[in-house]
C-alpha cells in the first residue's frame, strides 16, 4: 500500500497532538495517510500499554487513516542506531510515502527528540541503494526516500517554519486526542496527575491552534518545522 503521508510518533497520541487536524484534513481530501507509533507508551504514568493499543485504534478510526502500526520499540530507551534505523527503513520502503511527518525536533520528553532524529535519519538512509532490507515475504525491498520530512510541534512552543489552516478539522483533532481516555483530563479519574492530564493542557491544544491561526488570519492552524527550504512555483501560491 503506497501512502501519500506517513506520520511517525514516538508514542501513541504524539501524532494526534502534533498534527491530528492536518491528518483529518488530508484524509477528507482523499489522501492515503498512515501512522507508525515507535513504542506502545508502556512507561506512561496513566493507563497501560494494552489500553493505549485500544485507544490508538479508536483514534485511527476517527482520523480515517488507512493503516496504523506499532514498532514496539522500548519506551524511554529506544536509540537511534542501526537496528532501529533498519526496522524503520523497512516500514518506509513498505509504504513509500511522499511526505513523512515526525516528532518535534526539540521537546520536553526525551523520546520526542530521539524519535525525530531516528525518523529523519531513516528517511534518508531508506533511499540508499546498497542498504538491503526485505519485506514480510522475504523479498528485497526497493530504495525509497520521501520527498519531504516535516516535524510537528509538541510540548514546547517552537517557532514554526510554516503553518497549515486546519480550521474545519479542529473538532476531529480533539476527538482523536480525547480517544486516549486514560491520558488526558478526566475529573473522575483516580490516576496520578501528569503534565498532560490537566485541563490546562487539554485547553492548550485549542488555544495554541487558535493563536497560530490568528497569526495567519484563519481560525485554527497547526505548525511545522522543516529540514530544508520550502519551495513554491509562484509567490501567489503563498497565502
Amino acid at each position: 500500500m503506497k501512502l501519500d503521508i506517513l506520520a511517525i510518533g514516538a508514542h501513541p497520541d504524539d501524532v494526534e497532538l502534533g498534527c491530528g487536524a492536518l491528518i483529518a484534513k488530508e484524509t477528507a481530501n482523499g489522501k492515503k495517510v498512515g501512522i507508525i507509533d515507535l513504542t506502545r507508551g508502556e512507561l506512561g504514568t496513566r493507563g497501560t500499554a494494552e489500553t493505549r493499543d485500544i485507544e490508538a485504534k479508536n483514534s485511527a478510526e476517527i482520523l480515517k487513516v488507512v493503516v496504523r502500526e506499532n514498532m514496539k520499540f522500548a519506551d524511554g530507551f529506544f536509540v537511534n542506531d542501526k537496528k532501529h534505523q533498519l526496522a524503520l527503513i523497512r516500514m518506509i520502503r513498505k509504504y513509500q510515502p511522499e511526505i513523512v511527518l515526525c516528532n518535534a525536533i526539540d521537546d520536553r520528553h526525551i523520546d520526542h527528540g530521539k524519535g525525530s532524529k531516528l525518523a529523519s535519519d531513516a528517511c534518508f538512509l531508506s533511499g540508499l541503494l546498497k542498504i538491503e532490507t526485505k519485506d514480510d515475504a522475504g523479498a528485497l525491498q526497493k530504495p525509497w526516500r520521501p520527498k519531504q520530512v516535516y516535524h510537528y510541534m509538541q510540548w514546547k512552543n517552537l517557532e514554526p517554519d510554516f503553518v497549515v489552516d486546519v480550521s474545519e478539522f479542529i473538532d476531529i483533532k480533539m476527538k482523536s486526542v480525547l480517544a486516549y481516555k486514560t491520558q488526558f483530563y478526566d475529573e473522575n479519574s483516580k490516576e496520578p496527575q501528569t503534565p498532560i492530564s490537566s485541563k490546562n493542557f487539554t485547553d492548550s491544544i485549542i488555544y495554541r491552534a487558535r493563536d497560530l491561526g490568528r497569526l495567519v488570519g484563519v481560525e485554527y492552524a497547526e505548525g511545522f518545522n522543516v529540514e530544508r527550504y520550502v519551495a513554491v512555483d509562484s509567490l501567489f501560491d503563498l497565502k
